[in-house]
């Protein structure tokens, strides 16, 4: 679980980090939104399936810009092209 990922949606969510990272936790298990919305209340603090599943999608699309990010930082060094310049922007 990625804490800056936690911290930013949190943040555009208007929810607590605790019930971010506890909606995380439930997804890594394997939990589903309707199953985390009705049997997980406690662990979550009562968000419903919109804001589960806005945290979910949120998860998703940050992981994927991670790979991405990722994948240019990589081509670049292959190229020798990475400076401390561009390693900064991509990182931001």
């Amino acid at each position: 679980m990625n804490e800056a990922h936690i911290l930013k949606i949190a943040g555009e969510l208007h929810v607590q980090t605790r019930q971010v990272a506890a909606t995380a936790k439930l997804f890594a298990e394997g939990a589903t939104v309707p199953f985390i919305a009705r049997y997980r209340k406690e662990a979550t603090g009562s968000l419903d399936e919109v804001a589960i599943t806005s945290i979910r999608e949120r998860l998703l699309n940050l992981a994927e810009l991670d790979q991405r990010r990722e994948a240019i930082v990589k081509s670049l060094v292959e190229r020798n092209l990475l400076t401390d310049e561009l390693k900064r922007q991509v990182a931001t």
